[in-house]
């Protein structure tokens, strides 16, 4: 019980203000699209070179919680993910959003992430020596393995075909392959000069998921009546409230995946809400009902994203090994205070460190408090005319694209693949999956080949990929994962042909 002889120094009036401002801060820069919770808190680094290093520390872990929280906003009002993290909440968020139902989906959003956060953060603090000894278990071999059980999930993520489904994640893992290889230095797939350093994630997110609904907003034309096609239904806060606490199943499965994939180093936090999603859906009673405003999968999804911030900090702290992106530029951020992790950090630096983690906790009460606040407001943004929503999605993709790494070349290809995307979708085709896929296939590919290298020297790939308790008990998730996707198909394709369903 330790960090509770460091509370106070949370409420000190400029540890206070800075976890305020990095709070309020972060909700702004996770619902523009293209600022990432990585690149929230790169941009923040320098703020903090004439703060004490506790104030540095809240404002970057202020930053870092409610980024991620942030980009739920944009995912759900215009069904741009803020950053990669967000890109399951928008499947059912912004279903919601079109149903008037927008306060309703940022009310569970930011209630269900306050909850994972928490209990993410109470992770890091009661567990945080029996879990680095934990993760140091994964080495390339699992990791890979982890990058596979995310490929099981493409082919029933957000597609109303599984065959559909696994060629999107298979388009995704291509597009993965451009650019130059990290490990040999082998050039692939460059047609063009901006795609030397490959297909940035972020640039595709936009892309995939904004360009197509301009596009199809424009199609549509200026209609006198576009201003009342939304209604937006008033949500009473209590309401949302009873239904996040009740979501129990939603709730369990979205914050014990997020803090599984935060503990694991290289994984990175953008796959753990799409897990999540993916796992709350094939146990639920009606998964035909998600991607179709079902508030379990915002639930599930968020619940996840935070859920992962603290674990993700536990190898961190430990044992210097980043267990995100985000958490590597932390990494920066304690190293320029002359603060070294490792196994005597709590014991040189626990005012600094047990103070920063306080204010985790107490970052993500203040997190669902703004969060709620700004939803009442937020939320009419469903009225605004498609015309006008339209150019201003235009200028956000734009812009965020080209803030990723200040090239014109970075816009490019956003705009060929929204273009692509938007023709894929006429055809059935779904912009999750790819996303995925592109995601994913990076993390599968070094490690399979750093895993090879290693087995190389050893035994042999056969025993290092496949023996041992850790690898077959993932290869057996994914048997169970593409076994379950088989089936729930064929039982909806069963059902869809009986009489009654035709």
């Amino acid at each position: 019980m330790e960090f509770l002889q460091y509370f106070g120094g949370v409420f000190e009036p400029v540890s206070f203000l800075l976890l305020l401002g990095g709070t309020v801060g972060g909700l702004i820069l996770g619902a523009t699209p293209g600022l990432s919770p990585t690149m929230a808190v790169a941009l923040l680094i320098p703020f903090t070179f004439q703060l004490a290093p506790t104030q540095g520390l809240i404002l970057l872990g202020a930053a870092y919680t409610s980024t991620v929280a942030g980009g739920a906003v944009s995912a759900i009002l215009l069904r741009i993910p803020g950053a990669p993290a967000n890109i399951a909440t928008a499947l059912d968020g912004n279903a919601m959003a079109k149903q008037g139902r927008a306060a309703e989906a940022l009310h569970v959003s930011f209630l269900s992430s306050g909850i994972g956060g928490v209990i993410g953060v109470f992770l890091l603090i009661f567990l945080t020596p029996v879990l680095a000894k934990w993760a140091l278990m994964f080495g390339p071999s699992h990791l890979f393995w982890m990058a596979i059980l995310g490929v099981t999930v493409i082919g029933s993520l957000d597609s109303k075909s599984f065959v559909k489904g696994l060629l999107s994640g298979c388009l995704g893992l291509w597009l993965s392959m451009i650019g130059y290889d990290d490990i040999q230095g082998a050039q692939r797939f460059i047609f063009h000069d901006a795609l030397t350093g490959g297909v940035s994630i972020i640039t595709a997110l936009i892309g995939i998921f904004a360009i197509p609904q301009v596009i199809e907003m424009l199609s549509a034309g200026r209609k006198r009546q576009d201003v009342s096609t939304v209604v937006v239904h008033k949500q009473p806060f209590l309401d949302s409230l009873k239904l996040t606490l009740s979501s129990v199943k939603s709730l369990s499965i979205g914050t014990t995946v997020g803090s599984f994939i935060g503990l694991i180093p290289g994984v990175g936090g953008q796959i753990a809400g799409l897990l999540a999603y993916d796992q709350t859906k094939k146990f639920s009673k009606d998964p035909e009902s998600f991607g179709q405003g079902n508030p379990q999968g915002v639930i599930a999804a968020e619940s996840a994203n935070n859920a992962m911030v603290g674990p993700s900090l536990v190898p961190l702290l430990t044992l210097s090994i980043p267990g995100s992106p985000t958490a590597a530029v932390l990494l920066g951020g304690l190293l320029i205070h002359g603060i070294f992790p490792g196994g005597d950090l709590f014991d040189n630096h626990p005012d600094v460190i047990w103070t920063f983690i306080n204010s985790m906790l107490i970052g993500q009460i203040l997190m669902v408090i703004f969060g709620i606040w700004v939803a009442a407001y937020a939320a009419k943004v469903a009225q605004v005319p498609k015309a006008v929503m339209a150019s201003a999605v235009l200028v956000l993709a734009v812009f965020g694209a080209y803030s990723v790494q200040q090239s014109m070349g970075d816009v490019y290809v956003m705009f060929v693949l929204g273009v692509g995307m938007y023709f894929l979708e006429k055809f059935g085709f779904s912009a999750a999956p790819l996303v995925l896929g592109l995601i994913l296939g990076p993390i599968a590919e070094a490690n399979f080949i750093q895993g090879s290298m290693i087995a190389n020297a050893m035994n042999g790939p056969v025993e290092y990929f496949l023996m041992g308790p850790l690898n077959l008990f993932l290869i057996a998730l994914v048997v169970a994962s593409v076994g379950w996707s088989f089936f729930t198909t064929h039982r909806e394709n069963r059902n869809s042909k009986e009489p009654g369903n035709a």
